[in-house]
């Protein structure tokens, strides 16, 4: 009821999530989950652990946190486990941002970042890609503000060089950069080996897209060992258990499985070829996408219309309604045979059959 509700959350407008409707069977291209399960020993892992939940977390992750650091080539003491990468985001603001450091990241971006300031009540500004949808680096060059950059971006898929996410690192000594690479098993190149480097940058992760856990909620944080304590303050000062027994299980299995889920991307790769030529062939304008989903749109039809159209079909993509991406939709890269399912969809729908 508005009247208990606090005033300070009065102007707030929550994340939409994507659409989880339940009244049939789609081909669910719409949240950028994975098409494949998690690897066999995976599921063995959570088995055997749900026994134990009447028993606490370790709030440390500490075996989670060091199989991590050995796949990645980090200190344990560099990372930070948290119930999904949306965590460590909203953790990231709460402990870098404030009046002082304003937070700073693209009008065309993940849309949880403007909640999560106005939530905390960060000052924050929107800075507008170019008309190709991709960031301007000279935008963020010395900007002296709390620079947040989705790396490949989203829900474009367009990604930074390295190159280009170290100039904006260095030349803003004085304020944490935080690049989220959700989608960087995809083909893009983390930035995870500058972190010794500069003691100013935070890379957040997850483990729903390319490791195949969405619904297990696993996220991480590579930064310094100040920069990770600063956030365990944070953590500890809100849910201490925050990465519950099962998940935590599930990570490490996970982990030990890692060539199984990056040859899963391998294959999400290809198939995000395949897509862009067979869409590219119907007369789409295919972005140059390094995440498991690409961003098109057609002149034949409204962005909205054949999101509505493929819905119909039984097809489910992303559609957003602002003015800059209205022509556009966010397809997830699925198996071949989905896309081929998308595909003949799509032709259908503009033969107007």
């Amino acid at each position: 009821m508005k009247k208990y509700f606090s005033e300070r959350y009065d102007e707030l407008v929550p994340y939409v999530p994507g659409e989880q409707p339940q009244d049939r069977s789609y081909v669910k291209l719409n949240t950028n989950e994975s098409p494949f399960p998690p690897s066999s020993s995976v599921t063995e892992a959570v088995r055997l652990e749900s026994q134990k939940l009447n028993l606490y977390s370790d709030p440390e992750s500490l075996e989670l946190r060091k199989q991590f650091a050995a796949v990645f080539g980090v200190d344990k003491d560099e990372v930070i486990m948290v119930n999904g990468s949306d965590e460590v985001l909203n953790f990231a603001f709460m402990a870098f941002a404030d009046e002082k450091r304003p937070l700073a990241f693209p009008d065309i971006t993940y849309g949880f970042y403007p909640v999560f300031a106005k939530l905390n009540r960060i000052p924050y500004t929107e800075i507008p890609v170019k008309d190709d949808l991709s960031i301007d680096v000279n935008d963020y060059i010395g900007i002296y503000k709390t620079v947040v950059i989705a790396n490949p971006n989203a829900p474009t898929g367009l990604f930074l060089s390295l190159d280009s996410i170290e100039k904006i690192v260095a030349s803003n000594p004085n304020n944490v950069v935080i690049v989220d690479e959700a989608y960087i098993d995809f083909g893009g190149q983390s930035a995870i080996s500058l972190i010794r480097k500069y003691d100013n940058l935070l890379v957040t992760g997850t483990f729903s897209k390319s490791r195949s856990m969405a619904g297990a909620r696993l996220g991480f944080g590579i930064a310094n060992k100040e920069l990770i304590g600063n956030l365990n303050t944070i953590r500890y000062s809100t849910n201490p258990y925050n990465v519950n027994r099962m998940t935590s299980a599930a990570g490490i299995a996970a982990l030990r499985d890692n060539d199984y889920y990056m040859d899963n991307c391998k294959t999400i790769i290809a198939n995000r070829a395949w897509t862009t030529d067979a869409l590219s062939a119907l007369g789409f304008e295919v972005l140059d996408s390094k995440a498991n989903f690409v961003f098109a749109r057609t002149d034949k039809l409204s962005g909205e219309q054949l999101y509505l159209n493929l819905k119909e079909n039984g097809v489910l993509v992303r559609h957003f309604k602002l003015d800059r991406i209205k022509d556009y939709n966010r397809i997830t890269i699925g198996t071949l045979d989905q896309m081929k399912t998308l595909i003949e969809k799509t032709k259908l729908i503009l033969e107007g059959k």
